[in-house]
């Protein structure tokens, strides 16, 4: 806990130019697992899984737009990041 709260200190402070570099991460992240689901088929449960992944990252992508509360666009960064991972070790292995 006290490594989210050091964290979401340094991003208050800047806000703006981490959310640039987070949108690069997670996007970069998102696009990765969506390819590797893409890879592994397109029945019902590789199509859930690129429908998590996009929305995990649209998300995001839309609390940066739309200028929400650095502590929101700093949970749904953290939330992207863990989907996005999930859904690519999961089609890794």
């Amino acid at each position: 806990m006290e490594l989210y709260l050091k964290g979401l200190k340094e991003f208050e402070k800047d806000a703006t130019g981490y959310s640039a570099i987070f949108i690069i991460a997670q996007s970069c992240l998102g696009s990765v697992a969506a390819m590797y689901v893409l890879i592994n088929g397109v029945d019902v449960w590789q199509m859930t899984q690129l429908f998590l992944v996009t929305i995990a990252c649209m998300g995001f992508n839309a609390a940066v737009l739309s200028q929400q509360k650095p502590k929101s666009i700093l949970n749904l960064f953290i939330l992207s990041l863990l989907v996005s991972t999930a859904v690519l070790v999961l089609n890794l292995l």
